[in-house]
């Protein structure tokens, strides 16, 4: 098995290298005027016409990767779940810098982001040696300079879709590209952020140059013209007018503080692609048709998961206006810590979907699945109102989990730093530990919780530490210490006030109700493997098959070039049509083959009772006796240190673990407090901290 993985990643990597290669050299004029007329010959045939060269160059190579890594990752997963973590490196890694509006920076990182730089300066070189040196296009009796000005304006567009090869790339939640290089949708979306802002303000040059050179040489209307043989430029106007509307609202004021504007004009993306494509053509599309089939695919199956209602079994209203809620889940769904599940309730938005962090584990929660939410915004008080309400049940859809595919946590000592309701994602990672400790040979590493919030009936998050029907001998192995900082408190309040908002609510299951499990079913990855490599095949067939027998003849047999503009829309819907056909068919014969599952799992729903803990939360830290069946939960107490007025001192807090050989650093929570961290780990002070940020603020 392992010689089959190496197999299959030396494959990958060659394949990549190449693909890089072609990258790189398809700007020079060794490319263009010794390469592409060779190679015009084999490639661009009467079944593909001319994209043949870039789809066998630029889209078969990718496709091939995404087909590999299915089964690459599918191999991953099949030893034991925790031989599985301990051999996977996971995110962490050595920052290099923490800058605006750039953030936290890797080694990595930064050494990529160089190199992409790199790539769209050497391109951008290249194309200009090109027009000005090899051949000056100046077909308007323009001036040279003018002839040049517009040239360089070209160019600039040129390089702005190198930026579109892999803008989609970060925003594919299921994709199986990046789990390759250890990261995942969520912590890769800056990257879609950096390449968004680059192409948009490349394009904006490009249509901006273009406007000025056509001011100078008398042909403004040629903004507005269609030539249904060449580039339409009318194309090209409409796409930077919905590009500006989407960056404009993209900017951080929007995303944080006017979410549903930035949501709602995100999703003109459809109408920009479509316009944008047409203005390109489809040669050029197929420069960037891996990451955006890719991403396709991956929407509309989470289109088909989410088209199954969920069975949310309770929900807890906790202090200062948190809720839990549970829902049914599948034994066979595994995800890791730090994932996070995007949820839909119709009742409150018919479109908006809000991630959320899962707090449970799946190996040692095989039936339930928890989120925490906190009260922040418009869309949660809503539906903390609908819960506080006299409902009995709730319509729920879900997409996900999504999350990364495995995480390291093989250190001596593990630091969680946490600030508000970052401590969510640092219970699921507990909680894996406490599932490792079952297993009496692996190392568990010492744990130090460091979590920050403004009200003392905040302290309600660590109750949800341990899952509810743990015992002594669980966590026995487990070395949890918790320092609790309360910063807007300066003593302990009352404790009557820690349980006012104390409720928990159960729902009656609903016919439609299905346990939360894998769009694909047991083997998701593989299925996906098979859902790609059928629909990008097909897709290819129908492609050759239109060419061939419509588009051809039409050029042949008129004497007249086949409509621009039409060619590129026949890619796109031919590629919709595939992802919509072999999509739903993997999916139905999937559904098909797990009915019994099925019945199974709705047994489950109507039958089965979960245990939810019905103490009040942060009743822990006050004077109450309790049960005997509680005492794991006194153990929080035992291991909590609470400090009242003050912030957490982290650089004392990182520097005094210097005494361990290998330290991992993860951090959740407001910006500041991430940033703080990761220049402490990057200081180079202590050399033991392998530091690594949870954020989900897009």
């Amino acid at each position: 098995m392992g010689d089959m993985r190496n197999l299959l990643k030396m494959s990958m990597v060659a394949v990549f290298v190449g693909w890089m290669f072609i990258w790189v050299m398809i700007s020079t004029n060794l490319f263009k005027n010794k390469w592409t007329p060779k190679m015009t010959k084999y490639f661009n045939t009467t079944y593909f016409g001319p994209q043949g060269i870039n789809l066998v160059l630029l889209t078969v190579p990718m496709m091939f990767i995404a087909v590999l890594s299915c089964l690459y990752l599918h191999i991953q997963k099949k030893p034991t779940q925790t031989q599985s973590k301990s051999k996977i490196k996971g995110r962490m890694g050595r920052v290099m810098m923490v800058m605006n509006p750039l953030g936290i920076v890797t080694v990595t990182e930064f050494t990529f982001s160089l190199l992409f730089v790199a790539l769209l300066t050497w391109a951008l070189g290249n194309y200009l040696y090109l027009s000005y040196h090899v051949s000056l296009h100046n077909h308007d009796n323009a001036k040279i300079w003018q002839a040049k000005f517009r040239a360089f304006g070209l160019r600039i567009g040129y390089v702005g879709h190198y930026c579109w090869a892999f803008l989609f790339f970060p925003v594919t939640r299921a994709s199986t590209i990046l789990p390759l290089v250890g990261l995942t949708s969520e912590s890769s979306i800056k990257y879609h952020i950096w390449l968004g802002h680059i192409s948009n303000f490349l394009f904006l040059a490009h249509t901006v140059i273009f406007l000025i050179y056509w001011a100078m040489t008398n042909q403004l209307m040629e903004t507005f013209a269609w030539n249904p043989t060449y580039v339409p430029n009318l194309a090209g106007t409409i796409a930077m007018v919905i590009g500006i509307v989407m960056w404009v609202t993209s900017f951080p004021y929007y995303r944080r503080k006017k979410f549903e504007i930035f949501f709602y004009t995100h999703h003109l993306y459809g109408l920009y692609i479509i316009f944008y494509m047409i203005h390109v053509g489809d040669s050029w599309f197929c420069m960037i048709l891996p990451n955006m089939f890719l991403f396709f695919i991956d929407r509309y199956l989470r289109f088909l998961q989410s088209t199954k209602r969920s069975r949310l079994v309770s929900a807890r209203i906790l202090p200062s206006d948190n809720l839990e809620l549970t829902f049914s889940k599948t034994p066979g769904l595994q995800y890791t810590p730090t994932s996070i599940l995007f949820l839909h309730v119709p009742s409150i938005s018919k479109l908006q979907w809000h991630p959320f962090t899962i707090t449970s584990n799946s190996n040692l929660e095989k039936d339930t699945l928890s989120v925490v939410i906190r009260r922040q915004g418009t869309w949660t008080q809503k539906l903390y109102t609908h819960l506080s309400s006299s409902i009995d049940s709730l319509e729920v859809s879900t997409e996900g989990p999504y999350g990364p595919n495995s995480l390291d946590l093989r250190h001596d000592s593990l630091i969680l730093v946490s600030g508000g309701s970052g401590v969510t994602p640092f219970i699921s990672v507990i909680r894996e530990l406490i599932f490792q400790a079952q297993n009496q040979s692996t190392k568990i590493p010492d744990v130090l919780l460091v979590c920050a919030f403004k009200y003392y009936h905040d302290l309600a998050f660590l109750d949800l530490i341990f899952p509810p029907d743990i015992s002594v001998s669980d966590i026995s192995r487990l070395n949890l210490r918790i320092e609790a900082y309360i910063t807007q408190e300066d003593k302990k309040p009352e404790a009557a006030e820690d349980s006012r908002l104390l409720q928990t609510k159960w729902f009656k299951p609903q016919p439609l109700d299905s346990p939360i499990s894998p769009v694909l079913g047991p083997n998701n990855i593989l299925w996906l493997g098979v859902v790609i490599l059928s629909s990008f095949v097909m897709f290819l067939l129908l492609i050759a098959i239109v060419t061939r027998y419509y588009i051809y003849p039409v050029d042949r047999n008129t004497g007249k070039i086949y409509n621009f503009s039409y060619r590129v829309l026949w890619d796109m819907f031919l590629g919709c049509v595939c992802i919509f056909i072999s999509s739903s068919a993997v999916f139905l014969w999937r559904k098909k083959v797990n009915k019994e599952g099925d019945k199974e799992s709705k047994k489950q729903v109507q039958s089965v009772d979960f245990h939810t803990p019905t103490s009040s939360p942060g009743s822990w830290f006050c004077s109450h006796d309790r049960e005997l069946e509680s005492v794991p939960y006194q153990s929080i107490v035992q291991a909590t240190s609470v400090h009242f007025g003050s912030k957490p001192n982290l650089k004392k807090i990182l520097f005094e673990a210097e005494g361990s050989e290998d330290v991992g650093v993860m951090v959740c929570g407001p910006r500041k407090m991430r940033h703080e961290v990761a220049r402490i780990c990057s200081s180079g002070l202590a050399k033991n901290l392998h530091f690594e940020a949870i954020s989900f603020n897009w």
